[in-house]
């Protein structure tokens, strides 16, 4: 069995009950999530080798979030434990056209202030098959840049394969810095993710024919925008987009393409009603990273990856609790949600 490697923050999620606002409320559940740590949990539930590295303070906090993840399967052996304090994030879930808010407390996280000191790259490498990491992490911190770089530097001198979701998060960095810092990084990617906009933010190149605020989003618009990254990176082979339509905040349209240098597959289309977003782009890049690392063909693995976001949208938290066998019974049709006995 392959075995992938991912790399990130993990952070503490604090969301009032329900659909409750944070003005509103007197209690948060808790939860965990990040990025990487998500594409790691969906792995593990597929039943793939899956390992996850970050830094984590020393305290009950972080302990309990090792546990959650060791207890979905994730390998932690790698993680390294110091600093201060853990990541958290406040998520108020929308419902009908009130938006979803998120509100980051993770100045100066343990991840953020990671030290050369502090990892291996070639020992957290070491019989790794496949690396994935996110725009993320290099945008919380030019100390977590570095460590991204250190492993892209060690992933393409050992030759494995490496998956990055471009991520852009206006409230992490600036437009600017992200295109000067992820245009560096991306040399060496093999399958890069992005969503509807990410191009756009940080390389400034939009599709024709489509308005995200509109909820009208063109493929061969995006299908344009793919040709033109994998001209500027020469390393990918692939990049995938997620297209969501936004027709409120409790329902969206969901499908993705991929892009190749010679063809484009489109995706099956979902309409999705909303228990919880968060997290969808994540399931997504599980998804196809699972399918590709495994051997299966393109059209396969995005349509894999889809039907596993689509499922992820009706789970509580960051962790898309499903197994292969229910992504593949909704990538065969059976979508009705009738009871299974």
């Amino acid at each position: 069995m392959k075995k992938v490697l991912t790399a990130g923050e993990i952070m503490l999620r604090l969301q009032p009950p329900g659909y409750k606002r944070i003005i509103q409320t007197d209690s948060y559940e808790a939860v965990y999530g990040g990025g990487e740590a998500n594409v790691a949990v969906s792995l593990a539930q597929f039943g793939d080798n899956a390992e996850f590295f970050t830094k984590l303070p020393l305290n009950p906090i972080a302990d309990a979030c090792v546990n959650t993840l060791r207890g979905r399967g994730v390998g932690v052996d790698k993680i390294v434990r110091g600093g201060d304090r853990m990541g958290i994030y406040f998520c108020e879930k929308g419902y009908s056209q009130r938006a979803s808010q998120v509100i980051y407390d993770r100045a100066h996280s343990a991840i953020s202030e990671i030290e050369a000191k502090d990892y291996d790259a070639a020992a957290l490498l070491d019989g790794v098959d496949w690396l994935h990491w996110t725009g993320i992490t290099p945008a919380i911190s030019d100390k977590a840049a570095d460590m991204v770089a250190a492993l892209m530097k060690e992933a393409k001198t050992r030759g494995i394969a490496v998956s990055c979701d471009l991520n852009f998060r206006k409230k992490l960095w600036s437009r600017e810095k992200a295109n000067r810092v992820m245009s560096s990084l991306l040399d060496g990617v093999t399958y890069l993710i992005s969503n509807e906009e990410d191009c756009k933010d940080v390389f400034g190149i939009e599709a024709k024919g489509s308005s995200i605020e509109g909820g009208k989003l063109s493929a061969d618009g995006y299908a344009e925008i793919g040709r033109k990254v994998l001209g500027m990176f020469p390393s990918m082979k692939a990049v995938a987009f997620t297209l969501r339509e936004s027709y409120s905040a409790g329902r969206n349209g969901w499908s993705a393409i991929l892009v190749t240098a010679d063809k484009v597959f489109a995706s099956k289309h979902y309409d999705v009603d909303i228990i919880d977003r968060v997290g969808g782009g994540d399931s997504f890049g599980a998804g196809l990273i699972h399918g590709l690392v495994n051997g299966w063909d393109e059209a396969k693995a995005l349509e894999f990856a889809v039907a596993a976001s689509c499922l992820k949208h009706t789970i509580e938290g960051d962790f898309n609790a499903v197994s292969e066998d229910e992504v593949l019974k909704l990538m065969q049709g059976d979508g009705s949600g009738r009871v299974q006995r």
